[in-house]
């Protein structure tokens, strides 16, 4: 695992685009404060960027590194929740432009996964995480499903997990409001 996030952490350093494993399906990302980075992830993915991806941080003491002021709602379903879960926050701080959506919120993810969690925490950044599939395709549930064209337009395929066949599925998406609002997005 070290050789391969050496060559990840390598790839994001220079803007690169990596295929790599999260703590829920396989992911498209890049360093998530770099606008040009998001911008490729864009065109790869065949969609248009008035369409926010969300980021994977290494520990939740990292959210209020890239939200204005975290509600406190989010901290009790952080606490709560036993599954990987992404949270929209309102106001993002810190990230590329282009990553942030029109309603300026951003959808942070926490991962507990072992190889996500050891890159961001040795790149000291966010990354992106988004599907690993072309806009309007389903997203694929393990490395197998995932579409040659998508491996071959990214700068570089982790090789950790690709052999793993279960069957893996996208987190819960909540979206908090500045008023503490809850809104389920996705279960």
């Amino acid at each position: 695992m070290k050789d391969e996030i050496n060559n990840a952490l390598e790839i994001l350093q220079k803007g690169g685009i990596i295929l790599y494993p999260t703590d829920t399906i396989w992911g498209i990302g890049c360093d998530a404060t770099n606008e040009k980075a998001v911008k490729k992830i864009y065109e790869i993915k065949k969609r248009t960027d008035s369409k926010s991806m969300l980021v994977l941080i290494d520990n939740e003491n990292r959210i209020r590194q890239y939200v204005v002021a975290v509600p406190e709602i989010a901290w009790d379903l952080l606490e709560v929740s036993d599954t990987p879960m992404t949270i929209i926050y309102p106001e993002a701080k810190n990230l590329a432009e282009n990553l942030i959506a029109e309603d300026n919120s951003i959808g942070i993810r926490v991962t507990n996964e072992e190889f996500s969690q050891t890159l961001i925490k040795r790149f000291k950044r966010p990354i992106v995480s988004t599907s690993a599939n072309y806009a309007g395709e389903p997203a694929p549930a393990n490395f197998s499903e995932i579409s040659e064209g998508i491996k071959k337009e990214v700068d570089y395929v982790v090789n950790w997990k690709q052999k793993e066949k279960s069957k893996n599925k996208p987190s819960s998406i909540i979206k908090i409001g500045v008023d503490s609002q809850v809104k389920i997005i996705r279960k």
